[in-house]
């Protein structure tokens, strides 16, 4: 694994005891985890954007570790989502795609969730922002587990978007109560909320988990004019103000976190859902270079900023080629804050903290992800060290890539190499029957959007 440090050498060796003794002497740390929405791999100025202002999430990459080969678990959202709360790849947790209609499809509450054993741990917990873990005939419906079902004393949410877009959404819920028209744009009222629990509601006494998924830059977009003229002439001005609106919003939260003093001991994530939509138009955002767009297993759909800082506990300025994926977000939360993982079920995603030291990652379970949305030959991958397969739904187009020589995936290695395309299939059938196995298979056999369960995938 390859660590760039933007401190030289001697001087690492001279700060890396002092981080180790911090952290014997630090209390249990709080927690805070930031979601963009459709945000792509190449959105943000420290991801090689010269064109978008992102001095947040710029900041907390040169304060902390900024992975270059983060992945969401899923092409699109609710699926990545349910992965970031209980470390499970989609399937496996049941909410295999993204919840925008009517359904039955939901996280259930057997699913166990890191902000529900913190809450048990003894964590104030918060959500606010974006849920979209509720088919939209349950959201109203609190016969179905809910954010407080799943471990949050508190929360702000809506089911999927921001409606009618992010400029005075009218469809927040607030424990359990309808808030009604709200006026500004949807990122900095979601931190604000954030920052009113924050500061105002919770028990300072007790350390804390805070969720702040916002909205933007999914679509319909809708920017304040102060990020948008940012831009002038550019044709894809409202896009990059959006970015530039979120990341004002991740600031509003970092300055919260300094002002109440708790800075020192928060690990923040920094990520995205997914890669951003479809299109290569100036409304839609940036693979940077990387193949494919949301719903698609090539890189530029699953590949996604990743920026974590951990004061005490990450050397500022580092830069991982380290693969990680957003269940690791679960693994990783357990681990800093010393609570075990549940050993009653399969946990996919593995503890990011050995890659805070420049350490490589042993995992269990492959990187592995299926979408039942996308278009073309990219309805399955899995990762296995530098090696990737992608593959249709049935399986009968195959491909083959080298990811670190070939982030692009523009050379298919499948046909000159078919012993390494065997083994690779061989282990991506393998890793899917199990999934299959331990997943709710009810919910998508025979579903609309995804072909029939059965022979095609046990060959």
């Amino acid at each position: 694994m390859k660590l760039i440090r933007s401190i030289p050498k001697i001087i690492s060796c001279l700060i890396l005891p002092v981080l180790v003794l911090q952290a014997e002497s630090k209390p249990q740390p709080n927690v805070v985890v930031f979601l963009a929405d459709d945000m792509g791999w190449g959105d943000a100025a420290c991801y090689g954007n010269e064109k978008v202002q992102t001095p947040n999430i710029d900041k907390l990459a040169s304060q902390g570790i900024r992975f270059t080969q983060g992945y969401s678990a899923s092409g699109v959202c609710s699926p990545s989502r349910s992965a970031i709360l209980t470390g499970r790849t989609p399937y496996r947790n049941g909410v295999w795609n993204h919840l925008s209609g009517l359904g039955q499809t939901h996280l259930r509450e057997r699913e166990i969730t890191y902000p529900k054993l913190l809450q048990q741990a003894g964590y104030e917990t918060c959500h606010v922002g974006k849920w979209h873990l509720l088919s939209r005939n349950q959201f109203e419906d609190y016969e179905y587990p809910h954010p407080d079902t799943h471990g949050y004393d508190y929360w702000m949410a809506t089911q999927n978007n921001a409606m009618p877009s992010h400029e005075n959404p009218v469809n927040f819920v607030r424990n359990r109560e309808k808030v009604g028209e709200m006026e500004g744009f949807s990122a900095p009222l979601v931190a604000a909320e954030g920052i009113h629990w924050l500061k105002d509601l919770r028990n300072k006494e007790k350390p804390f988990v805070l969720s702040v998924w916002v909205h933007e830059p999914h679509l319909p977009i809708a920017t304040d004019e102060q990020f948008s003229d940012l831009y002038p002439g550019l044709p894809d001005q409202t896009y990059l103000g959006n970015v530039t609106q979120l990341d004002y919003a991740l600031g509003m939260v970092m300055d919260a976190l300094d002002a109440e003093g708790v800075s020192d001991n928060t690990l923040i994530v920094f990520t995205s859902d997914n890669g951003p939509e479809g299109g290569d138009t100036p409304r839609n955002g940036s693979t940077g270079g990387l193949k494919g767009r949301k719903r698609a297993c090539y890189e530029g759909g699953i590949r996604v900023p990743m920026v974590v800082r951990w004061p005490g506990m990450i050397e500022p300025g580092l830069v991982s080629e380290e693969p990680v994926i957003g269940s690791d977000i679960f693994s990783t939360v357990l681990d800093a804050t010393g609570i075990t993982l549940p050993s009653d079920r399969t946990i996919d995603g593995v503890s990011m903290i050995p890659a805070f030291r420049g350490e490589a990652l042993e995992r269990k379970q492959p990187l592995f992800w299926r979408t039942p949305v996308s278009f073309g030959d990219s309805r399955l991958a899995m990762r296995v060290g530098d090696w990737k397969i992608v593959s249709n739904d049935t399986l009968d187009v195959l491909q083959l890539y080298h990811i670190s020589e070939d982030p692009e995936e523009t050379n298919n290695l499948a046909s000159a190499m078919p012993e390494k395309l065997a083994q690779m299939k061989h282990q991506l059938l393998a890793t899917w029957n199990a999934i299959e196995t331990e997943g709710p298979s009810e919910w998508w056999i025979n579903a609309t959007g995804r072909p029939k369960k059965g022979a095609t995938l046990n060959y």
